[in-house]
């Protein structure tokens, strides 16, 4: 066994078999893509537990630590150790939840969506503790709306979010028939996207110090990018002849491009000769993407320096994009598209948070000869 596992390990690491994580008969598995040849065929059968997939055209074998271990497979800690961590659910649902979540893994749905997934289900499960998985009913679901996220003074969001997490757990991992079409969704509000003036940008920026943060914040607002989105770019996605960033692999599982800013570009070529990024365009101290929080923190501490007393996030640089560039007469079509939304209806609420036209429109107060 121990001779098979190091030859699975060296034959891994020189590619000649790939390792893939997959969810086959609703049960998490590593599957193993090689050439046809006898030797890797019996070196795959010689593995306890593996087995042949006509659906997936690989063996497959267990997916647990030793073999993501073997297979260079890192482990999915944050959700794993969520899961494992809990203690006031059954073993079963805690393997039914990994399933899940490598389900997700696998169909590419992001880091965030993954996580915020399966946090609503590990609080609805842990409510209903004493029920397993299969003796759900509807009026389990509409008693942890009533008495659990209402009781709370939960968000409208949190409570369609937990409803989308238990529709999809339900359709994929366990055909459970719960009927979710019946269960009622909570009333969305229509919430103004938060914007700040062009002059607060510029303030923003040029309160950072610091060369990375002041070109990472400058990108952002020039591109009108995601937080995930400006922290996935590789170097090879700057195209400086075209003048073009790519955004690979956005919301919705989109690719889109948008306009290299010549602003942008002289300070990405003043940023790479002093920090020399190798793969990521924005690496950490030591190596790797930049991370989430880092970023956040970066942007208070700028806000803070310029005498800002908002409470300003990243995404609002997003949203400020939209909004100048409409006021600037940008047509809404073309927005649309640099923002990679899917819907005109999504682009349309930017209209509603101009203020170059609503400025121009005169009170009736001022028509009045008042004394």
């Amino acid at each position: 066994m121990s001779n098979t596992i190091a030859q699975l390990t060296g034959l891994i690491a020189n590619k000649t078999i790939v390792a893939k994580l997959v969810v086959h008969d609703n049960q998490q598995r590593i599957a193993l893509y090689f050439a046809n040849t006898a030797t890797l065929n019996q070196l795959a059968r010689a593995i306890p537990g593996a087995r042949w997939s006509r659906t997936l055209k690989a063996w497959h074998i267990a997916d647990n630590e030793t073999h993501r271990n073997t297979c260079n497979l890192k482990p999915n800690n944050a959700h794993t150790n969520a899961i494992k961590n809990n203690r006031e659910i059954s073993t079963q649902t805690q393997e039914l939840l990994n399933i899940y979540t490598n389900w997700m893994e696998v169909k590419r749905y992001s880091k965030s969506t993954t996580e915020s997934y399966t946090n609503a289900l590990l609080v609805f499960f842990s409510y209903h503790n004493q029920k397993n998985v299969d003796q759900i009913t509807n009026q389990d679901i509409m008693d942890f709306n009533t008495h659990y996220i209402l009781k709370k003074n939960l968000s409208a969001t949190y409570q369609s979010q937990f409803i989308n997490a238990l529709k999809l757990f339900y359709q994929t991992v366990k055909k459970h028939k719960i009927d979710i079409e019946k269960l009622i969704r909570p009333k969305q509000g229509h919430k103004l996207p938060k914007v700040i003036s062009e002059e607060e940008v510029a303030a923003i920026i040029n309160a950072c110090k610091n060369l990375k943060h002041k070109t990472m914040l400058s990108l952002i607002y020039s591109a009108g990018l995601r937080r995930g989105e400006v922290l996935s770019l590789l170097k090879t996605d700057i195209d400086s002849k075209r003048m073009m960033i790519t955004i690979r692999n956005a919301k919705g599982m989109k690719d889109r491009n948008v306009p290299l800013s010549p602003v942008i570009l002289n300070m990405l070529r003043e940023y790479y000769k002093e920090y020399k990024p190798n793969d990521y365009l924005f690496e950490g101290q030591y190596g790797g993407a930049y991370s989430p929080r880092s970023l956040e923190k970066t942007l208070k501490i700028a806000v803070a320096l310029a005498g800002i007393k908002k409470n300003i996030n990243l995404h609002m640089l997003r949203h400020s994009y939209a909004t100048h560039l409409l006021e600037a007469g940008t047509n809404l079509r073309h927005i649309q598209e640099l923002l990679g939304h899917k819907s005109p209806n999504t682009t349309q609420i930017y209209t509603h948070v101009s203020t170059e036209q609503l400025g121009k429109i005169t009170s009736p107060l001022d028509k009045l000869k008042l004394k």
